[in-house]
């Protein structure tokens, strides 16, 4: 599947840091991770932090799937609030997706620090009421965030103005976000794991899986068997090949980065990141190289010619998104993308075993919050191949909405 297009702003400026080698002979392994992007890379240090064997198999060149198109930004909110996701699945399951997002962005900070990512960078998020109909609802969030215990003020009408300079209904502060780098994470992710013994091998297609009673055997397109006791499916959007049940919806958003603003003040209240109610929803964050990434105005997925196409136009109407709350800000757009997501009807991801594949595990993070879904996939995964099982694994679980 053709997973992005246009100019990703993370792939420009770091280019292809490092070289990984083709597959050229037969593999026997613990676990074979198929996919070597951001889900891929959480989940081979997990793995290789517990001391389990691992390779890790991706079709491209290391992180040029939809890694590369990420706008990284880290936030415990799922797609889904809080007061309506309890109403989906109940108060208690909610809370605890809640809090796992919550505490994830933790556990990323020190992992990025451990394996020497090049950045990590703890900011404050403002979700924003888009029309004035969104105000009571935003309360009703509000009110269930603070009873978790989550460090959040509301703001009203005044307050919005006051701080930001421009006018929304009311919003939600929230001091727990981060930004980082999707595809430079991955790249030291992989290089911290292969110093700890795992193998990663790009540009190796999977062109057949055979699943045996004690393992796996895959057949790769140049003719090579990798053989595992356990396969993880790490793929991101391009694992819909696999699942025969209409669980998940393709969108692709657009994104477009400025170039690097001169004013010493950029940006705006704490730079903190901005995204709003409406469905599909606008974001926008201050880069650590002072530029401004603006993305949202997303489409269903129908073919990658119809989805390209579209590049500029989103991107001009992005850039007049962005001038209408700054119009101070003088935004010169540099480069912009688009990038296929998945979405499901919950919000949540789908992590652990499909049925239909034994000895298989599925880590797939989708929406806003791939990154922090990808980290509690890997961890969950991890367990189960350890033989632990994990208390919220059924609500992640394939066939929870049966």
């Amino acid at each position: 599947m053709d997973l992005h297009a246009g100019y990703p702003y993370s792939l420009l400026k770091y280019g292809l840091p490092f070289n990984y080698p083709r597959l050229d002979h037969d593999v026997q392994t613990d676990v074979l991770i198929a996919g070597g992007g951001i889900s891929g890379a959480l989940a081979a240090y997990y793995l290789t932090a517990a001391g389990i064997p691992a390779v890790v198999a991706d079709s491209r060149t290391i992180g040029l799937g939809s890694t590369c198109a990420s706008t990284s930004l880290l936030q415990y909110e799922i797609d889904v609030p809080l007061s309506r996701l309890s109403e989906r699945i109940g108060e208690k399951n909610a809370t605890i997706a809640y809090r796992l997002c919550y505490e994830a962005i933790a556990v990323l900070e020190k992992i990025c620090k451990k394996v020497g990512a090049p950045f990590f960078d703890r900011r404050d998020s403002l979700f924003l009421a888009s029309y004035k109909k969104d105000r009571e609802w935003l309360k009703k969030e509000y009110a269930a965030r603070r009873a978790l215990g989550f460090d959040v003020t509301y703001w009203d009408d005044a307050r919005v103005k006051d701080k930001m300079g421009f006018e929304a209904p009311g919003a939600i502060y929230s001091r727990m976000a981060a930004q980082t780098d999707a595809y430079m994470l991955t790249h030291s992710l992989h290089q911290y794991n292969i110093k700890k013994g795992l193998k990663v091998y790009d540009r190796t297609a999977v062109a057949d899986i055979s699943h045996q009673r004690n393992g796996i055997i895959v057949h790769t397109t140049d003719g090579y068997r990798i053989k595992a006791k356990y396969l993880i499916i790490a793929t991101g959007y391009e694992a819909a090949r696999y699942i025969r049940e209409p669980l998940l919806t393709l969108r692709s958003t657009y994104a477009t980065v400025s170039e690097s603003i001169q004013a010493d003040d950029c940006c705006w209240y704490n730079n903190c990141l901005i995204w709003e109610s409406k469905d599909p929803y606008l974001y926008m964050r201050p880069t650590k190289d002072k530029r401004i990434l603006v993305g949202g105005r997303d489409e269903y997925y129908y073919n990658p010619s119809r989805r390209d196409k579209l590049i500029r136009a989103k991107g001009r109407s992005l850039q007049k998104d962005f001038n209408k709350k700054f119009p101070d800000i003088r935004f010169v757009p540099e480069f912009q993308w688009t990038g296929t997501f998945i979405s499901t009807g919950d919000g949540l991801p789908f992590i652990g075993n499909y049925p239909a594949m034994p000895r298989t595990y599925f880590a797939l993070g989708f929406g806003g919050n791939g990154i922090t879904f990808a980290q509690i996939a890997a961890e969950m995964i991890t367990a189960i191949i350890l033989g632990k099982k994990h208390a919220v694994q059924a609500m992640f679980a394939f066939g929870r909405a049966k």
